[in-house]
């Protein structure tokens, strides 16, 4: 099951790659990261441009294949 475990907003940069890269470090050092960095596969980056920010929203999106991980995952973290 593919799930977009965290996403966020940046401003209006020229390179977002090199400045999305520490929000994306900073979220894998706490629980929330930790977890999904240990029980998913597939772990991609999306940018796309945010027009109500006039910036970049970035989503980590993964998966899940075993159900019970899921369930957790929606439990611990509730959307």
């Amino acid at each position: 099951m593919k799930i977009n475990f965290y996403t966020f907003t940046m401003g209006d940069v020229d390179d977002v790659e090199i400045y999305a890269a520490q929000p994306i470090y900073e979220w894998q050092q706490t629980d929330h990261g930790r977890w999904v960095m240990e029980n998913a596969h597939d772990l991609t980056y999306h940018t796309m441009p945010d027009e109500a920010m006039y910036g970049h929203r970035i989503v980590i999106r993964g998966e899940i294949t075993d159900p019970r991980k899921v369930t957790e995952y929606y439990l611990r973290w509730p959307t």
